[in-house]
């Protein structure tokens, strides 16, 4: 699967997760879960989902693009900022105004993100990488993925060689820690292959 079809889908994945917490904002719950398992699901899968993207692509679209550092700098912020909010909430408890607040700004801060990442970033990298490129380039965030933190990590630098290595010794901490809590229950699956 190409880079942008997988990323894609886990940014369907996500903003279906983001349209659900809408709804325990306003008091609604979404059927068949609690905010808890909600959330949790939320942090692991965009943990893993930025972990993935500081690796590899990021990186691509500073080597690719003109003004990929400033494009990747503006992405990598926002993923900085996302993942204090989500520290926030898996320090917190529903309930708490705390919890609540980071939950209202990660919503609408992983919106922006998002189309950022679709209408600014993609169709730029999509113009100058080729196909086998991008296949390539997802096959990477593919395997990555398997192997990538479940927790936000915010004090990690967003930095691709950082994020392949010392990132792998905290995603191994973060596979183990959720085995002997079961917090890996919870675990989004990934993108399939069409």
């Amino acid at each position: 699967m190409d880079a942008l079809t997988f990323l894609r889908a886990d940014h369907e994945s996500v903003l279906g997760m983001l349209e659900a917490l809408d709804g325990a904002l306003e008091g609604n719950v979404a059927q068949g879960g609690d905010l808890d398992t909600m959330v949790t699901n939320l942090i692991i899968a965009e943990s893993q989902h930025e972990a993935i993207e500081e690796q590899w692509l990021w990186p691509a679209v500073r080597n690719a693009l003109d003004d990929g550092d400033e494009l990747a700098d503006h992405g990598t912020a926002q993923e900085q900022a996302g993942k204090v909010l989500l520290q926030r909430l898996e320090d917190g408890t529903p309930g708490d105004p705390d919890y609540h607040d980071a939950l209202q700004k990660f919503v609408a801060a992983g919106r922006e993100h998002i189309a950022y990442e679709q209408d600014v970033v993609w169709p730029r990298l999509a113009a100058v990488l080729s196909e086998a490129e991008l296949e390539k380039l997802g096959e990477r965030l593919e395997t990555a993925k398997k192997v990538s933190p479940t927790r936000p990590h915010p004090a990690t630098p967003p930095v691709g060689m950082v994020q392949k290595t010392l990132g792998l010794g905290v995603a191994v901490a973060d596979h183990v820690r959720d085995a002997v809590t079961g917090r890996g229950a919870h675990n989004p699956p990934d993108p399939q292959k069409h």
